[in-house]
């Protein structure tokens, strides 16, 4: 009896939390039919927007995904001092505000009074209120999501193989690509998809960088509280919509894919 009713406690923590507002969002951008869907993706506006949160999004995720992968070998194969601090390290960008994320790298990259700004404006690139302080915004706030996702599939595994590999005469880079990627793919993939998620629907830090600017730096999260605001809530409702459409999508996809990819 205690079995079931943790269940109904679980499913209903999880509707509720998650579930119903998903729901929600969806009734609320069809509440008109497809008209709130046609007016977003018919606007240049709007539609640049959702443009520039994929390219942004992408591009952060390639990088969390190449850096990722390198760190999770560094900490699970090697030791050095330091390794704890390093760990630890990864996972102040899920314990640290977005805002305050973005405010830091005002501070370090922003204009004439950042750390770095004043060398990089003077050689030609901008940071802040443009796409790389865009692109540093999410990939900071998504950095540990494919560390974690494939540090333990690394220790899993060991590293027997790689060992034979290596005594058999294959160099680095055809042990990784020959043992342990394919050893870590699942792991990789379940990282690169939360990350994706992740990265479409960062706010917080994204606001202070970009600016904020209509047609310019202005991402799909922001098009959705400036027509939130504008009490324009189909179109909120229905870019929310797109944005989320994506993320679970992948998620799904992947957790239907994994088990019949074990099955064969």
């Amino acid at each position: 009896m205690a079995r079931y009713v943790s269940r109904v406690i679980v499913v209903g923590y999880l509707v509720m939390l998650i579930a119903w507002p998903l729901f929600l969002v969806v009734q609320n951008a069809f509440g008109d039919g497809l008209t709130d869907l046609r007016a977003i993706l018919t606007d240049p506006d709007t539609t640049h927007a959702l443009r520039l949160t994929i390219e942004v999004a992408v591009i952060s995720v390639i990088i969390n995904t190449v850096f990722g992968v390198g760190i999770s070998i560094l900490l699970v194969r090697y030791d050095f001092p330091g390794k704890r601090l390093l760990s630890a390290m990864l996972d102040v960008p899920v314990s640290v505000s977005p805002i305050v994320v973005g405010l830091a790298l005002v501070l370090v990259y922003g204009g004439r009074t950042g750390w770095f700004g004043p060398a990089l404006e003077d050689a030609g690139f901008q940071i802040i209120y443009a796409t790389p302080g865009m692109v540093l915004a999410t990939t900071f706030v998504a950095l540990p999501l494919v560390i974690r996702e494939v540090v333990p599939v690394l220790e899993e595994v060991g590293d027997e193989q790689e060992q034979a590999a290596r005594s058999l005469g294959a160099g680095p880079l055809q042990t990784f690509r020959r043992i342990t990627l394919p050893a870590i793919r699942w792991g990789v993939i379940y990282g690169v998809v939360l990350s994706l998620a992740r990265s479409l629907g960062e706010f917080g830090a994204v606001k202070v960088v970009s600016g904020n600017v209509l047609g310019e730096t202005r991402t799909a999260t922001l098009v959705v509280e400036e027509k939130y605001l504008n009490f324009d809530k189909g179109g909120a409702y229905a870019t929310a919509f797109l944005l989320a459409l994506v993320a679970v999508a992948a998620i799904v996809v992947v957790s239907i894919l994994r088990p019949r990819e074990k099955k064969s």
